[in-house]
């Protein structure tokens, strides 16, 4: 039944400048029996509680959106009692895992099945994790995601070297490294704040989206960026995207691409204020659906559940399209003609 919505999806719902969006959401639960259930931070109710968290993967391409798949973020707790587990028909393959391999999974699913994303984006719990980053720019997917001020990285690539290091007697390891005389890596924030490229250049505005309460505008600035990874060493050349909120400018967003160089800003500021729609999957989907609605204690009932809500919601939002006598297209591309001052 999932492969089958996601072949609908793919066939009916294609688009060049689809979104795909990596987000999760949870559930408040009692008692001990429900499959994952320990008290954990739920972004629900935002704090610890005891609840369920599931990983989802949605899709978005004009003023269509759906949710694709999704699945159990099963605890270490969980996974450490190999008994509770059977109690609960927790398959015996199915052990912890980070969320961002679940992720994954859900992806390369989706992309079995024939779904295209233009573009996936993610806030900046995924994107603050270097190897998840990395993961999807070597399947090859273009994306941006949102990252902490914290992500680590340079303006300026540093030169890396080959020659062994040398520790003591004998021959020295060949471990490619950063020579010493380069610049460490700094945080995204503190490169905003004190890097030329980014402190001397003017913010620029953006109308980024018409939302609800008017036209959505934010500065922005826009640099090259080189990721450090989990091997210290720099990633290839992306962008370094940092947005100011002009109503709240103590509102900022930071986000990282892997488009292509010659990619416009406005390109990327699509999709990275894309992940609404993911939010709206989570509320309709709780509200209409009965997301949230499973009181069961058997894992296969729970992934019986997260399908038929996805099911239910893809009727809904095919019925919904095709009853409206005229599209209304919910998020245009920020383009030149958008750019103010």
């Amino acid at each position: 039944a999932r492969d089958r919505l996601q072949d609908i999806v793919a066939t009916e719902h294609a688009h060049p400048h689809s979104v795909g969006i990596i987000d999760e959401t949870s559930f408040v639960k009692q008692g001990k029996k429900t499959p994952g259930v320990q008290r954990q931070y739920l972004g629900t109710v935002g704090k610890k509680q005891n609840g369920i968290v599931t990983v989802h993967l949605a899709y978005a391409a004009d003023d269509f959106h759906c949710l694709l798949d999704g699945e159990l973020f099963l605890p270490e707790s969980w996974a450490a009692d190999p008994a509770r587990c059977q109690e609960a028909k927790i398959p015996a393959e199915m052990t912890y895992r980070p969320k961002t391999e679940i992720a994954l999974e859900l992806y390369d699913r989706a992309r079995a099945n024939g779904i295209h994303f233009a573009w996936l984006t993610f806030d900046e719990w995924y994107g603050g994790k270097p190897a998840f980053l990395q993961a999807l720019d070597q399947r090859p997917q273009p994306f941006v995601a949102e990252v902490p001020r914290t992500l680590m990285g340079w303006i300026d690539p540093p030169r890396v070297t080959r020659r062994p290091l040398r520790r003591g007697r004998g021959r020295g390891r060949k471990v490619p490294r950063i020579v010493a005389s380069n610049r460490p890596s700094q945080p995204v924030e503190h490169l905003l704040w004190w890097h030329p490229a980014l402190k001397e250049q003017e913010w620029q505005r953006w109308r980024v989206k018409d939302g609800e309460k008017g036209p959505m505008i934010w500065e922005v600035k826009h640099v090259p960026f080189y990721l450090q990874g989990p091997d210290g060493l720099p990633g290839p050349r992306w962008h370094l995207v940092i947005a100011r909120n002009v109503l709240d400018p103590t509102e900022m967003k930071f986000f990282v691409s892997n488009a292509s160089p010659d990619t416009s800003v406005g390109t990327i500021l699509l999709a990275a204020f894309s992940r609404w729609r993911v939010e709206r999957c989570f509320e309709d989907g709780k509200g209409e659906v009965g997301l949230d609605h499973y009181e069961g204690r058997r894992y296969p009932g729970l992934k019986r559940h997260l399908i038929l809500s996805a099911i239910s919601y893809l009727f809904l939002a095919k019925t919904n399209q095709r009853l409206r006598e005229k599209k209304i297209r919910v998020d245009r591309y920020p383009g030149a003609y958008s750019r103010l001052g």
